[in-house]
């Protein structure tokens, strides 16, 4: 198994608190302890051998931060860079790991998610070709997914409480059987244009010919999505002391 996370944005809403760095290596309160490390250390523990880190703004800050971290390690991480990050979403980024990643069976993230470990797990185990991690809570600015028959049918952020199911937490597992088909549909989105989508663009348009989007849940886990300072300081009062508690807020 292998995992991609997405770590090219520039993080423009949230440098007037970070500085000019990228989010993943935004630091759990009194710590050296960052975004980067927990996912990292998230996904070695659940059984994924390789992790490819998709990098833009910055990237010299986190490569640097990898090799200085985990130099026993560093074979296992490949990094994929997108020269247009300024210009594109994520949809982009996955799309220039297609070839590293075929064929796999792997985990997608975006690096600016600090989650509970734990909530890979059922993910991962899940026989369905495309599992989406949710959250039955709502939270503002995030993407919301409509569930139906147990499975995805639908994923924007302009989901109203009245028809959302859940909250996507930003992980999305896909087994190696749909790999193919989930990046021919990347990939035509990309040559007509797309390249501003998010790659949930071309999970939407899998689940619409009928392909199965699984779902697990947070089970109450702690996790956040930081886009902006409100995001940041909810995250150092409510998650980074569960996920790291021995740093003092």
């Amino acid at each position: 198994m292998k995992a991609l996370i997405l770590a090219a944005g520039q993080g423009t809403r949230i440098r007037s608190v970070h500085g000019d760095r990228p989010k993943c290596l935004i630091r759990f309160n009194n710590s050296t302890w960052t975004i980067l490390d927990q996912q990292i250390d998230s996904l070695f523990s659940v059984g994924v051998e390789e992790i490819g880190i998709v990098v833009g703004y910055e990237k010299d800050q986190i490569v640097s931060h990898v090799a200085r971290f985990y130099p026993r390690r560093l074979g296992r991480f490949r990094f994929i860079e997108n020269p247009s990050f300024a210009e594109t979403n994520n949809i982009y980024s996955v799309w220039l790991a297609r070839e590293w990643l075929k064929n796999s069976c792997f985990v997608c993230l975006n690096a600016d998610v600090a989650f509970d470990g734990q909530t890979l797990l059922p993910a991962v185990r899940s026989i369905a070709p495309v599992t989406m991690i949710v959250d039955p809570e709502w939270r503002d600015e995030t993407m919301k997914v409509v569930i139906a028959n147990n499975q995805v049918t639908r994923m924007n952020k302009q989901i109203s409480r009245d028809e959302f199911s859940g909250t996507y937490i930003g992980i999305t597992v896909f087994a190696a059987g749909v790999h193919e088909r989930f990046f021919a549909t990347v990939d035509d989105l990309v040559r007509k244009g797309n390249r501003h989508s998010f790659f949930n663009a071309a999970v939407q348009q899998l689940a619409d010919e009928g392909l199965r989007v699984g779902y697990t849940e947070t089970s109450g886990l702690p996790w956040a999505e930081i886009d902006d300072p409100g995001d940041l300081a909810f995250a150092r009062e409510y998650v980074f002391p569960q996920l790291f508690p021995d740093a003092a807020a």
